[in-house]
């Protein structure tokens, strides 16, 4: 069983909808300190149902949904979605 695509909405900073295809063969997820690289595994782990704010990096549940920044609005809801492949097998 294989993760084949992330989609993540109103996840810590993904405040907009955005969607990782994880398709070929080795993946590495590079960038600058700060881009969110650390957030995009925090967001598989929440989807996979990790429920614990500290393992999420975060102080409580609410942390984990985009407050808002001086350009942007709130998010109300965080949603992550992970799609698996299993063709395999």
């Amino acid at each position: 069983m294989r993760l084949k695509r992330v989609r993540i909405y109103g996840f810590k900073t993904f405040a907009d909808r955005t969607e990782f295809d994880l398709t070929g063969g080795i993946i590495a997820v590079v960038g600058p300190n700060g881009c969110g690289k650390s957030n995009l595994v925090d967001a598989i782990l929440w989807g996979l149902g990790e429920g614990s704010a500290k393992q999420l990096r975060a102080h409580s549940s609410q942390d984990v949904i985009f407050s808002g920044s001086a350009g942007r609005k709130a998010v109300g809801y965080a949603e992550v979605s992970l799609y698996f492949d299993n063709e395999d097998f």
